[in-house]
């Protein structure tokens, strides 16, 4: 990789994740000189201790939701004085070998978000169930069409410039912080792009999206929502969204 040293954070939301996150923490280490920093999101197992032990930073935030987690995380990085934040799923179904993708174009000066996408790299069959590929596809379209943003995937793997996310004014607490991101940094003027990376089947647990039907319907909801919401919404009131 090119470009000026960045201090990197890598925030891994997680929540009952004891089977995965041990040694997905040790190879995020292996990979990027970074500060992992694993928020437990009110696990009931030995995700925190297991995060503990591959070296990671833990931290608790007890409300549940992703965006809660995410932003805890976010707190915890802008701490420790991050340039980047990379965001990455608890459950192994992504590979932190492929960090360094995401990196690139952001230390090249290319992107100010780089987003992982599933569907320009490779999907293990029977990792993303069909709704799941449906709800993705329709708000792909619906970025496209809103935003004229030309995006193939919603994918949570993705790295930021920190500055630029935390003037953002997340406020999307649950499964629309992902959503939300990328519809007020495209009005925002930055630099967004993809880059391939694969996606596989967890290899512990269950999903708490895609492993049931209500879930996934419940995630495709407030994906649309926020899509939809931010739209109609002038940059001066997204506070009071």
């Amino acid at each position: 990789m090119t470009g000026s040293p960045l201090t990197l954070a890598v925030v891994i939301p997680a929540l009952n994740e004891a089977g995965n996150i041990c040694g997905l923490v040790q190879e995020v280490r292996r990979v990027a000189p970074a500060q992992v920093i694993v928020v437990d999101n009110g696990s009931t197992d030995a995700t925190a201790a297991q995060a503990a032990a591959g070296g990671a930073l833990v931290i608790g935030e007890p409300r549940r939701g992703y965006g809660y987690a995410c932003q805890a995380g976010v707190r915890q990085a802008a701490e420790l004085q991050a340039d980047v934040v990379v965001f990455l799923d608890g459950d192994y179904s992504f590979l932190p070998a492929e960090l360094p993708w995401l990196l690139l174009p952001i230390l090249q000066d290319r992107a100010d978000l780089v987003l992982g996408s599933r569907w320009l790299g490779h999907i293990e069959p029977g990792a993303m169930p069909p709704q799941q590929r449906f709800g993705n596809w329709l708000a792909a379209r619906l970025l496209h069409w809103l935003y004229d943003m030309r995006v193939t995937d919603l994918g949570p793997y993705r790295a930021i410039r920190l500055p630029l996310l935390l003037s953002l004014d997340m406020q999307e607490m649950t499964y629309g912080w992902p959503t939300e991101m990328m519809v007020k940094a495209a009005k925002r003027g930055a630099c967004i792009v993809e880059t391939p990376v694969s996606y596989h089947a967890r290899r512990s647990g269950r999903s708490k999206v895609s492993g049931t039907l209500r879930g996934t319907v419940l995630a495709a909801r407030y994906i649309v929502g926020v899509t939809l919401r931010y739209a109609f919404a002038d940059s001066n009131s997204w506070q009071d969204l």
